[in-house]
C-alpha cells in the first residue's frame, strides 16, 4: 500500500527511524483504512502518499517526543490518529482511545485486532469520560483536529494527572494558544512549549505542550454544550 523506499527516505530527513515490523504494521493500517472508509467515513486522505505524510509521519512527530510515555489517551481519535501510531511507534505505552462514534469505534478495535496491537478503545464524549474513573488517570492527553484549543483544553486537561502533560496537535499554534491560556490555567495547566515542525508539503504543524501543574476543579469539564458555547 505506501511505498517503503519513499517512506524509510522521508522519515530520515526527520531523524526517525522504525523498525520493518513496525513498517509492516503502518503498511496494514493504511490497507485497511482504505478499504474500511469506503463503508464508513473515517478520511478524506486516501491516496499512499498522503497517508505516508499526513497521518503516519504527522503522528510519529508526536510519538517521538519524549514526554509520550506511560499512559497516553488520544481525545476524538477518529480513525487512529495519532493513538495507533503512537502504539507502533511506542509499544510499551499503555494507550486508550477515546471516541464517541460507534463505527469508528468498531473500526478501531479492527484496525488494532488486524495489526496485532492490544490498546483501549472507549466509546464515549471526553467530558462525560473525564465525570468517571477517567479522570486525572494519563501522564500525557493529546488530540489531533478536534476543536479550538480553548474547547480541546476543557476536553483534555481533566483527563490528565498532576504532573502529567496536554499535548495538542494543531496547525497554526501561536494564533490559538494565546485566546487559550486563560482555559488552560483554569483548568490546572500551565503552557510550556511550542514545537513547530513542516511536512513535506510545507503544511505548518505543532504540537502545544502544556503541563498539569494542579487538579482540576470539579466543576470541569462542563457538559459539551456549554463548552462549545462559551468556551473558557
Amino acid at each position: 500500500m505506501i511505498d517503503k523506499n519513499r517512506f524509510f527516505e522521508t522519515l530520515k530527513k526527520y531523524d526517525i527511524e522504525i523498525s520493518e515490523k513496525q513498517f509492516e504494521q503502518l503498511d496494514k493500517y493504511a490497507e485497511i483504512l482504505v478499504e474500511y472508509n469506503q463503508k464508513v467515513n473515517l478520511t478524506a486522505i486516501t491516496d499512499p502518499e498522503g497517508i505516508e505524510n499526513k497521518h503516519f509521519l504527522d503522528s510519529i512527530l508526536f510519538a517521538k517526543n519524549p514526554l509520550v510515555k506511560g499512559k497516553v489517551v488520544d481525545v476524538g481519535t477518529g480513525a487512529g490518529f495519532p493513538g495507533i501510531v503512537t502504539k507502533i511507534f511506542k509499544p510499551e505505552i499503555d494507550l486508550t482511545m477515546i471516541e464517541p462514534t460507534g463505527k469508528r469505534c468498531t473500526f478501531l478495535q479492527y484496525a488494532l485486532d488486524t495489526i496485532g496491537i492490544k490498546a483501549n478503545v472507549v466509546k464515549e464524549r471526553a467530558e462525560e469520560a473525564a465525570r468517571k474513573g477517567f479522570r486525572e488517570q494519563y501522564d500525557v492527553a493529546t488530540a489531533r483536529a478536534v476543536a479550538d484549543m480553548r474547547i480541546l483544553s476543557e476536553y483534555c486537561i481533566p483527563l490528565v494527572k498532576v504532573g502529567g502533560h496536554f499535548i495538542a496537535m494543531k496547525g497554526d499554534g501561536e494564533k490559538e494558544l494565546s485566546p487559550a491560556e486563560n482555559a488552560i490555567n483554569k483548568l490546572g495547566g500551565k503552557f510550556v512549549q511550542i514545537e513547530e515542525f513542516n511536512l513535506p508539503d510545507n503544511s505548518k504543524r505543532c504540537l502545544i505542550i502544556c503541563k498539569k501543574e494542579n487538579q482540576t476543579a470539579k466543576i470541569y469539564p462542563r457538559n459539551g454544550g456549554k463548552i462549545n458555547k462559551s468556551p473558557l
